[in-house]
């Protein structure tokens, strides 16, 4: 159903079965894919590409210019996967030419009064709190929940399957797998609990675990603990998927608490 109440320009592409309610704008150079809502007041501008069965609650803006001051008004884009919800007062920036695009990919949430700048990469079935603000060309890996009123510095990197504690400031890289938390954040753990709901075994849970021991709790710095666990401990996914993670990382990642264990954490 689409609202005679709504403005949708005549070269935007709609597909089948998209409701878009009343007060709706979508402007000219937009794709939204079947069975899409579009919830009333939302704004979906020049640029936009929303996949299938997606959910756009009243007064997002998906696709709004770059709030980036060398952004010249070059034709990029903000792709938004299949099966994603954008609650509301979401903003998604689209691209500068740095990228040319950002991306949310499927099976996301993005809560209400989320940010996601510029050129962002957002991967598939990630979860953003409330609140969170992602700032430009930051890269969040598949699997990642960063909870409530988390701000994200430009350029960071988040690992897959990672969990951020709310209100945390995020300015260093987070690597799989674990818990980040604390001000200034750091390493607080494996997420064990979401890698047992997404199907990691005892076994597989103790070989991450072992592998950030060394990086966090053997006395060597992140480059020593690298060279150690290239050397003694057997090549799996896993292990390739962290250690090519730290090695990538241009600003470095998150060290280990030195203070009292359950300082700051939730109880």
């Amino acid at each position: 159903m689409i609202s005679n109440l709504a403005f949708i320009h005549p070269d935007a592409k709609i597909g089948v079965n998209v409701t878009v309610e009343p007060f709706a704008y979508i402007a000219g150079n937009v794709i939204i894919g079947d069975g899409t809502w579009i919830g009333p007041n939302a704004t979906i501008l020049d640029g936009a590409r929303i996949g299938k069965n997606c959910r756009v609650f009243p007064s997002a803006v998906i696709s709004a210019i770059p709030q980036d001051l060398k952004f010249r008004g070059e034709d990029t884009t903000a792709e938004i996967g299949d099966n994603t919800t954008m609650r509301e007062c979401v903003t998604v920036n689209r691209g500068t030419k740095s990228r040319g695009k950002t991306v949310i990919g499927n099976n996301c949430l993005l809560m209400a009064y989320v940010h996601v700048g510029h050129d962002c990469v957002i991967g598939n079935d990630i979860i953003l709190g409330n609140g969170t603000q992602v700032a430009g060309e930051v890269e969040i890996d598949d699997w990642a929940i960063v909870s409530a009123h988390t701000l994200v510095h430009q350029f960071e990197r988040i690992g897959a399957h990672v969990m951020i504690q709310g209100g945390s400031k995020v300015n260093k890289d987070i690597p799989p797998f674990i818990i980040a938390a604390r001000e200034p954040i750091t390493y607080a753990g494996l997420n064990i609990i979401g890698l047992r709901r997404r199907g990691f075994d005892a076994h597989k849970v103790g070989e991450i675990q072992e592998i950030y021991r060394t990086i966090y709790n053997k006395g060597m710095n992140v480059s020593q603990a690298v060279t150690y666990i290239e050397e003694n401990m057997p090549q799996t996914p896993e292990r390739d998927l962290i250690l090519n993670f730290i090695k990538g990382s241009k600003r470095g990642i998150v060290r280990e608490y030195t203070g009292d264990p359950s300082e700051g954490l939730d109880d």
